[in-house]
């Protein structure tokens, strides 16, 4: 009952403080748009300093922080994996759902930022929307970041890797860095209990342009799922058979 106490009091100060550096930032950045990144960096570090005194969860960042222009190809456990990630990462772009635009402040900055929404109903039409945004968007240097599952997949989960993230790595001809992690161990997908322990987020070897799509997709799920799995069995979580 503590630990619940706690989490929510977590949560309610992490979005009241969203809201007044929202406050101080916006005006500044609606006159620079490159202090958006200086924003969401100081938010996300504030979050995970915050999360390790007030619910004892504590934050590791390990490998090679990408800083040149690459994608980044996630595993997706929570809203903690996006939060570590941007904390480090220089600037930061995601591949997002669309109806996020519309979401005030994280609208806000997503647009600010590059982000490409992608409307994930549309299937087909989405892909080539996504091809579009992400050219149109390339002036724009930065880290684009996509989730290869397409949604949050709670620890132990198994869901199908989704074909965009090798449409990427062929269009845009970049170092493509998997990523693992093992946050949904402490940060579930939904409900307000965060739990004790340490987090991570793992930046893999890169994976050098030209591969097909077939092995550079069997090559990126075997590297992120073997990796994550490690990362949750270091936590104490059992991997179901």
């Amino acid at each position: 009952m503590l630990q619940y106490i706690r989490s929510l009091i977590f949560n309610t100060q992490m979005y009241l403080v969203m809201a007044l550096m929202a406050c101080f930032y916006t005006p500044i950045t609606l006159v620079h748009r490159p202090m958006a990144f200086n924003a969401i960096r100081t938010y996300c570090r504030y979050v995970r300093w915050s999360a390790s005194w007030m619910v004892g969860l504590r934050s590791e960042i390990r490998g090679k922080v990408p800083t040149e222009e690459c994608l980044i190809v996630s595993k997706h456990q929570s809203f903690f994996d996006i939060i570590m990630i941007v904390s480090v990462v220089p600037r930061p772009k995601f591949i997002m759902k669309a109806e996020l635009r519309f979401v005030p402040i994280v609208g806000w900055y997503a647009k600010w930022t590059g982000c490409v929404p992608v409307d994930r109903g549309k299937r087909g039409q989405a892909i080539e929307d996504m091809k579009q945004r992400v050219t149109d968007g390339q002036s724009s240097p930065g880290q684009l970041i996509i989730y290869p599952q397409g949604t949050r997949v709670a620890p132990g989960a198994r869901r199908p890797y989704k074909v965009g993230s090798a449409i990427l790595y062929q269009q845009l001809g970049q170092n493509c860095v998997p990523t693992a992690t093992n946050v949904g161990v402490f940060w579930p997908r939904f409900g307000v209990l965060r739990k004790p322990g340490l987090a991570v987020v793992e930046f893999l070897p890169e994976i050098a342009p030209g591969q097909d799509k077939t092995s550079f997709m069997a090559d990126l799920e075997q590297q992120i799922e073997t990796a994550s799995d490690a990362l949750m069995a270091e936590a104490g979580f059992t991997i179901p058979a």
